[in-house]
């Protein structure tokens, strides 16, 4: 029989964004960080990209587990915010091992090379911490898919599409909880840059909807604020979020980017990052005037 399992989550706060000049010009979304323990070892699911929030992150996972051991990280995404909080994390829990999936080692290459790099970290000067490299340590999944918490496994998914491509998931079945990265967001605007098409959100929805169709009972959405609990509501409010943004492209009405962010804006007037929505319209609208 196997051992009780529980879980957590770590909201990491939002992090100013930053001009050359040192002037801030808007913030990236919090990012949820999930523990899933049983009564000797945890897995966690991400964690953040700067310095102080991955300390405040490990401090918190030390206070949480007390003598459980954290024995592995699974990061769902390859892109920066999922990934260069990692050499920090790894200083302070030295056997730390890192499970990734095929797709998101090739994105995490893809990631580091020096000038994406430079020019992500050129917006958070001083915070980010290169050494050694994110993806040193970085393993792949064995075949199965599955990583084991005191007899209970966790199921990595490819989820495909969503705010990145070949977005996967980790589905605990023991909880009935789905940890979705960005396949799932919470009361946050969705990054869309990586989904700029009607195609994309399709895919996205599509997305989504296999999440739905495991059953969960409790869902992580990656970047949430601070409060939110996991409710399976997050699934269908962030493919009504998807769905209004293609709506109102394809209403013919919208003309640029700016009046697809006031028009979403006053549709979704309490969530948080008025950034994210900006480029996302931006890029919906590439040839049109901006913002």
């Amino acid at each position: 029989m196997a051992s009780e399992l529980l879980a957590n989550v770590y909201i990491s706060p939002a992090v100013p964004m930053r001009r050359p000049d040192g002037q801030v010009v808007g913030s990236w979304s919090p990012i949820a960080c999930t523990l899933i323990h049983g009564p000797k070892t945890a897995v966690l699911v991400n964690a953040p990209f700067t310095i102080a929030e991955t300390e405040g992150l490990a401090d918190w996972i030390a206070q949480t587990l007390g003598k459980k051991k954290l024995k592995a990280v699974y990061v769902s995404h390859g892109v920066h915010d999922f990934l260069l909080g990692l050499p920090t994390l790894r200083k302070r829990f030295p056997d730390l091992k890192t499970y990734v999936t095929q797709t998101t080692l090739d994105a995490i290459k893809q990631s580091l090379q020096p000038k994406v790099l430079a020019a992500f970290s050129a917006q958070f000067p001083g915070q980010i911490d290169q050494q050694p490299p994110a993806d040193q340590a970085a393993e792949l999944l064995p075949p199965s898919n599955e990583l084991d918490v005191d007899g209970h496994k966790l199921h990595a998914i490819t989820a495909g599409q969503a705010a990145v491509e070949n977005s996967t998931i980790i589905w605990v079945p023991s909880l009935r909880l789905a940890v979705c990265g960005t396949v799932v967001y919470g009361s946050v605007h969705l990054m869309q840059v990586g989904a700029a098409t009607k195609e994309k959100r399709q895919a996205w929805i599509a997305a989504i909807e296999k999440v739905e169709q495991l059953g969960p009972t409790s869902v992580v959405a990656a970047h949430q604020k601070s409060g939110e609990i996991p409710g399976v509501w997050h699934l269908q409010r962030t493919k009504d979020y998807l769905k209004n943004f293609g709506r109102l492209i394809e209403s013919g009405k919208i003309k640029n980017a700016k009046e697809l962010t006031a028009a979403m804006t006053e549709i979704y007037p309490d969530r948080f990052n008025a950034g994210a929505l900006i480029v996302s319209s931006r890029a919906a609208f590439p040839k049109t005037n901006r913002l």
